[in-house]
C-alpha cells in the first residue's frame, strides 16, 4: 500500500489508483499532519510513503529512521501523464 504526502498532487493519487494501486492520501485523510507523524503511519503500516518532499530523506539518512521506504518524485507536473504511460506499460 501507498501512503501519498499530502504534496503528491491528486491527478498522480487517481492515476495509481486508477492503475490499481491502493493509495491512502494524507490530503484527503489526516491534512496538515507533521512530518513525523507521516513517517508514524508510514512505519505502522508499512506503507511506501510517496512524496516531493526533501525533507524525508533527512529523516532517513540524518536521523537514521529504519525500515521507512520513501520514493522520492521530481518531475515537472506536465511531464507526468507521459511517466503514467510508461510506468504502467510495462
Amino acid at each position: 500500500m501507498i501512503l501519498a504526502d499530502e504534496n503528491i498532487h491528486s491527478f498522480t493519487i487517481k492515476t495509481l489508483r486508477e492503475a490499481g494501486f491502493e493509495v491512502i492520501s494524507v490530503d484527503e485523510s489526516a491534512k496538515s499532519i507533521k512530518d513525523d507523524q507521516v513517517i508514524q503511519l508510514a512505519l505502522q503500516y508499512n506503507y511506501l510513503l510517496l512524496t516531493e518532499d526533501k525533507d524525508f530523506g533527512e529523516w532517513v539518512f540524518a536521523h537514521h529512521v529504519k525500515d521507512l521506504s520513501v520514493l522520492f518524485l521530481r518531475y515537472s507536473f506536465h511531464e507526468f501523464r507521459e511517466i503514467a504511460k510508461q510506468l504502467f506499460i510495462c
